[in-house]
Formats: structure tokens, sequence, C-alpha cells
């Protein structure tokens, strides 16, 4: 059993929680494909819109810069991911700590964890993220043998990125506040109305216009850093002043709780070591692309094959992961372990579906999909097409990794998926990939098929794990503190 708890007065200790109005009760007892389906779709229209911000940013650059700047910000994305994965995983603790309480009916202790997450997230951001990544940025891009033109183009991007990122950080802690409480549709339309200012910005930025000058491959950073930075302030004005499912707690100062932010980082942490494992495992497989014949045509089929494609599947994926956790969380902390296992199941279903229908776009029209992106030399066509007939299959198993991945966070095991995401994604497909290497000549569609060994792994991991319902006996508190 995991535990987290800080001492409480007999008060609250003794007095029951009732339930609240300002939470949608339907997730604990209305049914189960409806609250599944109403918490994931508006996070996938979300992923899906913020996707393709990121696919304007590669068509834009890759025309009017070239497949190098494709390459830079698809290797310069995934070094970023490193260290924002690690710090974004206290909103994995607080999500746990908020589904739970939201649960139980607690509005109290729901919000004191959303502040005491955006305090620690802004102090993470400002003192480590932002002066660490940019004294870092040159060695992490040295770390996966990108090229030398990639590089020129991936060091300007990556440092603004880990300066100016606190938004970014932000809007991700209400994202997942507002789900884990059962809100979904805050989100969106805030991701929405970033997406379309991050769109006119970075049209604006990367290409020029009029006395503002071609930024071309950083441009794409700056729009992202500012459309973030603008929707977080007004994030922030709301949660201080009220109206959404979460806000600020009022009256209790405005310094951290110790306690609180002890228990995000015990949930929390499990998830950022993963998130780290994950990205690490996917910096060291660049590191193998770069190792290749053709290294900067493999880099850039795998930047917008596998960052930009195939988030088709993760981004939907991804949010069914959420709406998997905000369930499996509350209807545990509402007492009914059954229904948040059937929730996480009905989730994974979904996930198939949606996998299985862009599946089989890559095997239909994989050229077509390339060419969006200025995809046309024959070296980079060839690589690219084969990469994605394997991840129309590997998408059917991480869809469902993911739910299931979503519904141990939602309960409490953050654990059991950082140690089948080590196995899965980095000792499996890097231990092939440095077999292969060691014993003969690593082709391109080596590694394609290690990353789909990987999410086999991953899939069959992740659905054993909450099989063995270790989660059931999880026990979530954060105490109270005297007004």
């Amino acid at each position: 059993m995991t535990e987290i708890a800080t001492p409480t007065t007999p008060e609250s200790a003794d007095a029951p929680t009732r339930p609240s109005g300002r939470y949608d009760r339907s997730i604990i007892e209305g049914p189960l494909p409806r609250a599944v389906w109403k918490l994931a779709w508006p996070t996938m229209v979300t992923n899906v819109i913020g996707g393709v911000q990121g696919m304007v940013d590669h068509v834009l650059v890759g025309h009017l810069v070239g497949y190098t700047a494709n390459a830079a910000i698809g290797v310069g994305f995934q070094m970023f991911l490193v260290v924002i994965v690690f710090i974004s995983s206290l909103f994995t603790g607080m999500s746990v700590l908020v589904a739970r309480f939201v649960g139980a009916g607690d509005e109290e202790k729901v919000d004191r964890v959303v502040y005491q997450a955006f305090l620690t997230a802004i102090g993470l951001s400002l003192g480590v993220m932002a002066p660490v990544g940019y004294f870092l940025s040159p060695y992490l891009l040295d770390l996966v043998n990108a090229a030398p033109a990639v590089q020129a183009e991936a060091l300007p991007f990556l440092r603004v990125m880990f300066l100016f990122s606190s938004g970014m950080l932000v809007f991700f802690m209400l994202g997942g506040a507002l789900r884990s409480a059962g809100d979904a549709r805050t989100p969106m339309v805030l991701g929405m109305a970033m997406t379309l200012l991050n769109l006119a910005l970075s049209v604006v930025l990367i290409r020029g216009l009029g006395p503002i000058p071609a930024f071309g491959t950083v441009g794409s950073a700056m729009g992202t850093c500012i459309a973030s930075g603008l929707v977080a302030l007004y994030a922030l004005y709301r949660l201080w002043h009220g109206g959404w499912v979460v806000s600020f707690p009022r009256g209790r100062g405005f310094g951290p709780d110790w306690g609180i932010i002890r228990a995000l980082f015990r949930f929390g942490l499990p998830t950022g070591i993963q998130g780290i494992a994950m990205n690490v495992g996917g910096v060291l497989m660049l590191a193998f692309v770069g190792t290749l014949a053709q290294s900067a045509a493999a880099q850039g089929a795998f930047a917008v094959g596998y960052s930009q494609l195939f988030s088709l599947i993760t981004w939907t994926s991804v949010g069914l992961m959420g709406a998997a956790a905000a369930v499996a969380g509350q209807n545990l902390g509402a007492g009914q372990a059954d229904r948040a296992a059937h929730g996480v199941a009905v989730a994974a279903r979904i996930g198939m579906y949606v996998a299985a229908t862009v599946g089989a776009m890559f095997l239909l029209i994989p050229r077509q999909l390339l060419a969006v992106f200025g995809m046309d030399e024959p070296a980079v066509v060839e690589i690219g097409v084969q990469l994605l007939r394997v991840l129309s299959v590997s998408g059917l198993f991480i869809a469902v990794a993911l739910t299931y991945t979503g519904g141990l966070q939602g309960t409490g095991d953050t654990k059991g998926p950082l140690y089948i995401s080590i196995i899965s994604q980095v000792v499996v497909p890097l231990g092939i990939c440095f077999f292969i290497q060691w014993t003969g000549t690593l082709e391109p569609l080596d590694i394609w098929l290690a990353i789909l060994v990987g999410h086999v792994f991953r899939c069959a991991l992740s659905v054993l794990r909450f099989r063995q319902g270790t989660w059931r006996g999880i026990v979530v508190d954060i105490g109270a503190t005297a007004r």
C-alpha cells in the first residue's frame, strides 16, 4: 500500500466530506462510456489542434529553410522534452490528488493542491530549467550526433524554449487540474486560443512580415513561448478571481505548503523519472539514427514521421489517458474501484479504434502525407514510407498502453508505469539497436522495428500491471490546515 498523509486535526479527521455541487458527478454516477468520452474528446481536439500548429511550423520551415530545419525542430524539441517532462511530472501528482479529492467532494483540498502545484512549477521552471537548459543545450545536441547544419538551426530554437517556457508549464498545470476535476472543455477552449495565436505568430516570425524580419527556425520557438505566456496570464487571472471548477484558495497565505509539495512529488516524481527515461531513450534512439549512412535524411524522416504524423495517434491516446486517469481517480475516491477498472477498459477500446483508423492512412497514403511537409527528396521519402508502415501497427499497441498507464497513474500507482517504461522504451529498443550495430550494420528498418517491439512490451506490461489490482489499496490524503 502506498500512503501519503500529513497530520490532521481531530475535527477534520472525524468530519465526513460532503459531495460538492461544484463538480460534475456523472463521472462517478453516470454511464461510463459517456463519462470517458466526455473527458476525452475535448482533450483530443486540443491535442490535434495543437499538433496541427506544430505541423504548420514544420511545413513552413520545411519549405522556407529545408529539411534540415525539420530535423532541427524535431531534435531540438526532443531535447526540450527531456527537461520539461521531469518538471511537469508534479502535475501527475497534482492530478492524482485532485481527482481523488474531487471524487470525495472536498473543494478545499482541491484548491490547495492546485495552488501549490502552480508555485512549484514556477519555481522549477525559472530556477532550474531556464539556466540549466540554456547552458546544456550545445552538449545535448552533441549527444544525439546531430549534423552540423541541424545543430546550427536547433541551438537557438532550443535555448528560446528553455528560457521562456513558464507559460507553457502553467498551461499544462491548469489543463491537468481542470481535467482531473471533470472539466475538459475549458482547457480545450484555452488550447484552441493558444494554438490560433501561436499559428499567427509563427507565420509572421518564421517567414517575416513588413518590418518584422524572418527568424526562420527560431521563430517557431518564439511564437510558442509568446502565445503560451499570454494564455497563462489570463489563466492566472481566472484562477485568482474564481469561476472555474478549480481556483486558488483565499485567506491561506501565499507561501509554500511543504506537506502538499512533498505529496506532489511522491506521486509525481516516479512519473518524472519515467518521462526522463522515455525521452532519454528517444534521445539515444536519435543518436542511433545519427549513426546511419544517411543520417540527415533519416533524422528528417523521423522528425516528421514519428514526431509529427505518429502524433495523430498519440494525441488522441493521451486524451484518453487523461480521461482514464480522471475516471479511475475520481471513482476510487468515491469508493468505486470496480467502476474505475471498467472505465479504463472503455478508454482502451476507444483508443484502439482511433489508432486503427490513423494506421490505415499510414498504409494507404504515406507519400502524400510526407509531401505535406515538403518531404520530396527520394532518400527521405523512402525512409519515411518505411517508418510509417511500421508505425501503422505500432499505434495499436501504444494506444492501449497509454490508456492503461493513465488508469494506473490516476489511481496513484505511478511507480508501475516507471518500471514498465524503463524496460519497454529504453532497455528493449536500445538493446536491439545496440546488438544489431555490434553484430552487423544498423539500417533504418532495424530502428523502426525496435520501436515497434518496445511498444508491444509496454502494452502487455501495462495491462498486466493494472489487472494485478494493487492500485485498489492506495490511500491518498494531505490532511487539513488551520484557517
